[in-house]
């Protein structure tokens, strides 16, 4: 049996997967960041009940995923004032890099997949238990996913405007 790696230990290790795992859910921004906050606090309070022999990271990104799931659901709730509505949304500036937007602009199930699989390292089976589904579904959003970005930053490169 292993023993339990310290809890300090746990944050550096697995903070930045916390981190990208929440701003793909979250985008970039203070959401992100008290999920992040969050996701520790909580995986404090429950660090002595962890099995010695637990895959921590896998734990920390489903903290992290249930918290996610905890602000997207306040945001629902809030009112968000605004002083005039457009008519249409503002114009997509290509080429810009902006990685986060365009993983925010993704189908909710397919960047719940690649939050899940390609940045929390979770198994498709165990992503499929978080977002709905079976392993090949989940694989096929995540793939889906992928290839919304690459042909979004292709079409970047070559100076078009594209939607994922």
């Amino acid at each position: 049996m292993t023993a339990k790696i310290p809890f300090e230990r746990a944050i550096h290790d697995h903070g930045a997967t916390v981190l990208r795992v929440c701003r793909t859910v979250l985008g970039a921004g203070p959401d992100a960041d008290d999920a992040w906050s969050d996701t520790f606090l909580a995986a404090l309070r429950h660090w002595p009940d962890l099995a010695d022999d637990a895959n921590v990271e896998a734990w920390l990104v489903r903290v992290a995923q249930r918290k996610s799931l905890d602000v997207t659901r306040a945001r629902a709730r809030r009112a968000v004032p605004a002083a005039d509505v457009p008519d249409r949304p503002a114009p997509r500036a290509s080429g810009d890099g902006d990685v986060w937007r365009a993983v925010a602009e993704l189908p909710e199930r397919q960047r719940l997949a690649i939050a899940y699989h390609y940045l929390g390292g979770l198994p498709h089976a165990e992503t499929a238990e978080l977002i709905g589904g079976n392993a090949t579904s989940v694989r096929r959003a995540a793939a889906d996913g992928i290839k919304s970005l690459r042909r979004s930053y292709r079409a970047a490169a070559e100076g078009e405007e594209s939607t994922p």
